[in-house]
């Protein structure tokens, strides 16, 4: 159990984590280069402004990756904390970096919270910005018991998951799950900066939930990318590669080319290819070990659709677990429910007791 913690930078991170813990009963204290930034945090009630009269139980360094080695020495020779940790978002740097900065690595314990915003700074922070989201901790070979267990308590009262990985497999995954994707919605976002007013008025949500994350501090995420360059490059590498075959698709397709059939399989396969992501990430459960899927034919009828649903909700279904489907093949709109087996089972029976003709489509090992 942690009783007083210390954040070093009052960003959005720093200055959420300093709400989160002082909304548990520890006593904050907020510091910051920026005067100013630290202040604002304190008025937003993440602690108190200014280093501790004595040592806390743990400090919390929220600085760019470039600058934690750095930072961690300067507050370890000034008696900040008996243990600390960061959150930074590239970890293989860091270690070598801590190494040859004169640290006392027993104490430090590297973390990054998988959590965040397009927007920055203290106003942007919020109490429940780490609630079961997961927290990556990368603890070294010399790292003490209780630098992690001081580490794992003020990740339980931020609310976070905590998950320990090798500094090098936690960058390659954040490469190709925020890294990476931050670029591309960075590249979209920059055909956007100079596009016609006309255009601009008809962007709806689909090109806004692309771009989001595009408003981040540019300076913060160019310490990020130039720490994690390689990874994020081999992910774009790979994007790049798609690129040219969906450009060369389109182009085939304009130019009514000859192998149109095949420009056409070529933007059809990749748009399965990107379902297949989606579903990895939106519905994990549909292909998990155990899952029985039913398919229902649904008539033509008005409310039927939705008295399928009420009594497939009613027998237990999850709602993200029920899928609607239209085959032009056979003209007929159906329903596509995958729970676990005892789940499908009372399912199965409710709906057949309500008429519907349900089959087992699938049924996964």
């Amino acid at each position: 159990m942690i009783r007083t913690a210390a954040v070093v930078g009052t960003g959005l991170i720093g200055t959420s984590a300093g709400l989160a813990l002082s909304r548990r009963g520890v006593r904050v204290h907020l510091l910051d280069i920026d005067e100013g930034a630290a202040r604002v945090a304190a008025a937003r009630g993440a602690g108190a402004f200014g280093p501790p009269a004595e040592r806390v139980d743990l400090a919390v360094i929220a600085v760019p990756p470039t600058c934690v080695a750095q930072v961690l020495a300067q507050q370890q020779r000034l008696g900040l904390a008996h243990a600390y940790t960061d959150v930074a978002s590239v970890k293989s740097p860091t270690t070598p970096a801590v190494s040859g900065a004169e640290v006392e690595d027993s104490t430090y314990v590297g973390g990054h919270p998988m959590a965040g915003s397009e927007l920055s700074g203290p106003l942007a922070a919020r109490a429940d910005l780490f609630e079961d989201c997961t927290w990556v901790l990368t603890p070294g070979p010399r790292t003490s018991s209780a630098a992690l267990n001081r580490t794992l308590a003020a990740v339980s009262l931020c609310g976070a998951l905590p998950v320990v990985m090798e500094p090098s497999a936690h960058d390659r995954a954040v490469a190709l799950v925020s890294h990476a994707p931050h670029l591309v919605a960075t590249l979209m976002a920059a055909r956007l900066g100079g596009a016609p007013r006309e255009a601009l008025d008809l962007a709806g949500r689909g090109v806004r939930d692309v771009i989001r994350v595009a408003g981040g501090d540019p300076a913060l995420w160019t310490d990020i990318i130039r720490s994690n360059a390689s990874a994020v490059a081999e992910i774009l590498g790979e994007v790049m590669k798609d690129l040219e075959a969906l450009t060369g698709a389109l182009n085939a397709l304009e130019l009514s080319a000859p192998d149109t059939e095949d420009a056409l399989g070529t933007v059809k396969e990749l748009l399965l290819r990107g379902r297949e992501g989606w579903e990895a990430v939106y519905e994990p459960g549909r292909t998990a070990a155990g899952q029985v899927t039913l398919t229902v034919p649904i008539a033509d009828r008005p409310g039927e659709v939705d008295r399928l649903i009420d009594a497939a909700q009613g027998a237990g279904m999850c709602p993200d677990g029920i899928d609607l489907c239209w085959s032009e093949g056979s003209a007929e709109l159906s329903a596509r429910l995958a729970a676990p087996p005892l789940t499908a089972e009372s399912v199965r029976h409710r709906l057949a007791d309500g008429g519907w003709r349900v089959s087992v489509a699938a049924t996964s090992s």
